[in-house]
């Protein structure tokens, strides 16, 4: 990695640098969100200006995180000013931001290969890395970072081990594509298909391939399909600067690549490639057509390279979708819904049109289409929608619902068969959903219309019972933590027990990505599980047995070992497999008398057996405190740090090299953070619950619906054994979630309470295996309305009082049937 020193930021930006310290400050690491500065050090931050915010405003919050280096374009008070922080005063900080972005990135003399269009660009760089990345070391831009903003971020990233680097471009206005090229400074360029997709602020689609096109002035070769309008535009560019164009046709037009698709089995396309000399075929797991068009630009690329053209074309077949907004689900009535309710551009409506019919020839559905008024077209509204309408002909389409005021005026240029409202709601409440049988819908509209209330309309509901997880909160929650320690201080992240309930994997690639130094599972394979996601932060296996050991060392996982016979077997283990210095960890039992090392004596047995064994290394020595969460306890918590410090000291000292000690959990860390030494061990706090009463951020919500409504007079009786009684007539409501979901019995008969609509309900009656009943007389409550059984208004620590446990158990006991899902902005 490269780093650069505040004073030479300074020159590069040509901004002034306003205090200056003895040690020059270094920066490796640079952002633009305040909520993504974990720790502050090494940390350069870029003040940046919108319309909607002000980088400025979240300064005094960075400089307490111990943020290394701001640059700012306003004045700041002398109190900011005079911290601990370097402060680089510029004009403009978006441009301060490139100008770094355009240095770092002639610092490095790579392949970059630049890609820009309307659509499939963060698609088609998925696929080229998916390719590529077994061959060469590739950076990419993450996610979709294509931005004026994002561009910069992503060449940040390039360091001396990249081959290849692979960076999109995306522009909303003209002018701001000169920006990008001096960053990204492509040697190859794709330019995928021109769209409509922010075209308010060109004047023709012509204008706007001229935009993008100038991403690649300076490159040497431009890959691009002559079947699209704007080839000829493109072909004129690469003579004008001396391009060579590696063109391609899927339709028969003069190209120097003629592909040509073969629909095969199993929803695979064979597709045949021929150049000039040579004939390829090679085949992809999809069937659309734009899933084809993508292949083709990345077949064209690595034939544009010369990187194992024929090496990689097995690896098509691999290809696998990219995560973008289109989903497809099972609807009521033998419906399938197409979800796109993100984005209204009329060329991803093209696309969108093609999945529909794709979806709909395999049910022998009809197809109908619900759509939004397209937002930023820059198109009249009688030529948009009469262009929407001559696709939807074109796509097959039966049945066409239009929401906004837009379609509204337009309508009479639609069919008589065809639907109009002017806004969501009002279809919802006014349009009959049984109307909708064995037809194929795609559901495509602008985010602002709020779609997905029309997909959970009309999807088919099966476990309605749902663990949603907050991402956001439990990133807040690391950061609380975090904020009382110092900032050499590790933490290792609990996710053992499937994260306490929350989802193993997921939870281990969000710490992952923001930095989590540690992560601990309690068996080797919940270890493995992760490193097959992708995970490759440094995993330690709580409980380890000998016969998964092997797996231990394969996956490079890092074994805790609490006994000598542990200890003997795997450095005999670590000895087969000819490894040095292989990581392990040592558990000392200072009073919990679980697991551990208790005595000088087995200590001094530890040091001698890994100074013979010559295959292990110690990378923590550690212990578990009994009660930190319980004032009661202190003066035992404090008599277990002593032992610690004892015999952890007896340990390090007999060894050269560094090794980490750590006792506190997370209730330690809130009420003995003396004692963080050089790490923590951070569980159930992450997930939300604080021992010494902090107000730490809920993360996980575990919500149903309402089944079926029934009236019970006093005489009836609700469920097992009847149990459940009324002394008036009642309304109960019936849910989908019993003591299979982890719904714990005991909370039956009024025990526990619901929360629904706004009011606190009695669970009534016994709990069932996979329902319960709740008491909702006198309450608005109707079928398929949503129901909170832990979360912001029922906190998880109320069940477990309730139910004579903590708040562990009840987090851990819910059912892996419960589908998790994650929510993150």
């Amino acid at each position: 990695m490269i780093s650069y020193s505040v004073e030479k930021i300074a020159g590069i930006v040509h901004g002034k640098l306003l205090n200056k310290f003895p040690t020059s400050v270094i920066i490796e690491n640079i952002a633009t969100d305040s909520r993504a500065v974990i720790k502050g050090n090494k940390t350069l931050f870029f003040a940046l200006k919108s319309q909607r915010n002000n980088g400025h405003n979240y300064i005094p919050e960075l400089i307490t995180k111990g943020i290394s280096a701001i640059i700012i374009s306003e004045d700041l008070p002398n109190s900011l000013i005079h911290s601990k922080t370097s402060f680089i005063k510029v004009e403009n900080t978006l441009t301060a931001l490139q100008q770094l972005a355009v240095h770092h990135r002639k610092q490095f003399h790579i392949p970059v290969i630049g890609i820009t269009g309307s659509n499939g660009k963060t698609i088609i760089k998925e696929w080229l890395y998916s390719l590529l990345e077994k061959k060469i070391s590739i950076i990419r831009s993450p996610k979709s970072y294509n931005s004026q903003i994002g561009v910069p971020h992503s060449v940040w990233l390039v360091n001396n081990y990249h081959k290849l680097a692979i960076f999109e471009a995306g522009i909303s206005k003209p002018g701001e594509m000169e920006n990008l090229e001096k960053i990204i400074q492509p040697e190859i360029g794709i330019l995928t298909n021109i769209g409509s997709a922010h075209q308010e602020n060109f004047s023709s689609l012509k204008q706007k391939t001229k935009e993008k096109l100038k991403l690649f002035r300076y490159s040497k070769k431009l890959i691009f399909s002559a079947d699209q309008e704007s080839s000829e535009l493109t072909n004129q560019f690469c003579q004008k600067h001396h391009i060579e164009k590696i063109d391609w046709s899927l339709m028969g037009n003069e190209a120097l690549i003629q592909f040509v698709p073969e629909k095969g089995t199993n929803n695979h396309t064979r597709i045949f490639a021929k150049t000039m000399l040579e004939e390829y075929s090679f085949s992809i797991p999809f069937t659309d057509y734009s899933s084809i068009e993508n292949a083709c630009h990345c077949f064209a690329t690595a034939y544009a390279t010369g990187i194992f053209l024929t090496e990689i074309l097995p690896e098509f077949r691999n290809l696998s979708s990219v995560a973008m907004r289109l989903e497809i689900k099972q609807g009521k009535n033998n419906c399938i819904l197409i979800n796109d309710f993100y984005n209204s551009d009329i060329n991803a409506l093209e696309i969108a049109l093609t999945t529909l019919e794709a979806q709909a020839l395999k049910g022998h559905l009809k197809k109908v289409l619900i759509i939004s008024d397209i937002k930023q077209s820059g198109v009249q509204p009688v030529k948009l929608y009469s262009d929407v309408k001559t696709m939807a002909a074109k796509a097959g389409i039966e049945k066409i619902i239009g929401i906004g005021k837009d379609l509204i005026s337009v309508q009479n240029i639609f069919s008589s068969s065809d639907h109009f409202f002017p806004d969501t709601n009002a279809f919802l409440n006014s349009f009959n959903f049984s109307d909708f049988k064995n037809s194929a819908i795609l559901i495509k509209g602008a985010r602002d219309f709020n779609f997905e209330n029309i997909s959970f309309a009309l999807q088919e509901k099966a476990h309605q019972t749902v663990l949603e997880i907050d991402l956001n909160a439990l990133i807040e929650n690391l950061n609380y933590f975090r904020s009382l320690l110092n900032p050499g201080t590790q933490i290792m992240a609990m996710v053992k027990a499937f994260s306490y309930g929350s989802g193993s994997v997921e939870i281990a690639k969000i710490l992952q990505f923001h930095g989590i130094d540690y992560l601990a599972v309690a068996v080797a394979d919940e270890g493995v599980e992760l490193r097959n996601a992708g995970i490759t932060t440094p995993v330690v296996i709580m409980n380890p047995e000998p016969y998964s050991f092997q797996n231990i060392i394969d996956y490079k996982l890092e074994p805790n070992l609490y006994s000598t016979e542990l200890l003997h077997e795997f450095s005999n283990v670590s000895r087969y497999n000819a490894l040095t210095d292989c990581p392990v960890h040592i558990k000392i039992d200072t009073g919990m008398n679980r697991l551990g090392f208790k005595t000088k004596e087995e200590i001094l047995i530890v040091t001698e057996t890994i100074k013979k064994s010559g295959s292990i290394r110690i990378s923590s020595v550690f212990s578990h405190l009994a009660g930190s969460d319980d004032p009661g306890l202190d003066s035992f918590t404090t008599e277990q740090i002593k032992t610690f410090e004892v015999l952890s000291n007896l340990l390090t000292s007999t060894f050269k090299y560094k090794i980490q000690r750590h006792i506190l959990n997370s209730a330690g860390i809130e009420r003995f953070s003396d004692y963080q030494l050089d790490m923590v061990r951070l569980g159930i706090g992450l997930y939300g619950i604080s021992s010494a009463g902090n107000r730490l951020k809920n993360i996980s919500t575990l919500k149903t619906t309402v089944s079926q409504i029934k009236n019970i007079e006093p005489d009836e009786t609700i469920g097992y054994n009847r149990k459940g009684r009324v002394s008036k007539p009642s309304k109960i409501a019936v849910i989908p979630i019993g003591y299979a979901d982890g719904l714990k019995r005991s909370l039956g008969n009024k025990n526990g309470r619901v929360y629904i609509n706004g009011h606190y309900v009695p669970i009534i009656g016994n709990i069932c295996m996979d329902m319960c009943m709740i008491d909702v007389t006198d309450k608005d409550v109707k079928v398929g309305d949503s129901v909170e059984i832990f979360g912001p208004h029922i906190p998880v620590s109320e069940l477990a009082e309730k139910t004579g446990t903590i708040p562990y158990e009840i987090l851990t006991g819910i059912s892996q049937r419960v589908k998790r899902i994650y929510l993150q902005e």
